[in-house]
């Protein structure tokens, strides 16, 4: 479960740029699920005179609007010197490699295929926001007898404080956002360490079980399912 923990206008504001009605309310319900506060436009010209109205902290640019495509948006606003470092994914129904480079040439930060998961999508979207410098959303993650306040910096279980490490805190943050979801070595890395960072696979054995040690006390349930040739997950086996 989660809860923004912000007053809603000092939430991360992603600006959504998207016509079809069913993917927007879709797309909405998930971002503001993980704490930010989303505005909507339905075609280009809309988009353009939102982000004159008030700058978003991130746009996600549909490719085929009407009225104007998201590449001609994406051009504009790249010539404005007020927007010219706003962050933007591209959201595309083509899949051919010289679109997405297309897509890139223009302006765009990233961009992703429909259709799409969520989580690839929030995990570009907090990649994106990481580059930028724009502010993550923040708040609270709740899972059992388990509390992580991220503005605080402060994770209790059962109501007593708990002292992680900076990579078992992010391990726990993960965790908390897919809850009894199985996760591999190789998947925790990417997620945890990011991809660009080479650490061996045998690294997640020994920040999973220093995450252990931490969150689990004598008289608790151990919440780190490890799943055999599969990976690991905050569950447990009852």
């Amino acid at each position: 479960m989660r809860s923004a923990a912000l007053p809603d206008a000092q939430r991360p504001t992603i600006l959504v740029v998207e016509d079809e009605a069913p993917l927007l309310t879709l797309l909405r319900y998930n971002l503001e699920k993980q704490g930010f506060r989303v505005e909507e436009a339905a075609d280009g010209p809309e988009a353009l005179i939102r982000v004159a109205e008030s700058r978003p902290d991130l746009m996600l640019l549909d490719w085929m609007l009407p009225a104007m495509s998201g590449l001609e948006v994406c051009r504009q606003l790249r010539r404005r010197p007020e927007t010219r470092d706003l962050p933007i994914i591209m959201v595309t129904a083509r899949t051919e490699e010289a679109d997405a480079v297309r897509a890139l040439d223009t302006g765009a930060d990233d961009h992703i295929g429909k259709p799409f998961t969520m989580d690839a999508l929030l995990a570009r979207i907090r990649a994106v926001m990481r580059r930028s410098g724009a502010p993550a959303a923040r708040g609270t993650l709740a899972w059992q007898d388990i509390v992580m306040d991220q503005d605080a910096h402060r994770v209790t279980r059962a109501g007593r404080t708990l002292h992680l490490g900076p990579t078992e805190y992010r391990l726990l943050e993960f965790f908390l956002q897919h809850p009894g979801r199985v996760f591999s070595r190789e998947q925790l890395l990417d997620a945890v360490w990011g991809r660009d960072i080479h650490v061996e696979l045998r690294t997640v054995d020994v920040h999973i079980r220093r995450l252990r040690k931490a969150i689990n006390g004598e008289s608790d349930a151990d919440v780190i399912r490890t799943v055999r040739s599969a990976g690991y997950a905050l569950d447990t086996d009852g």
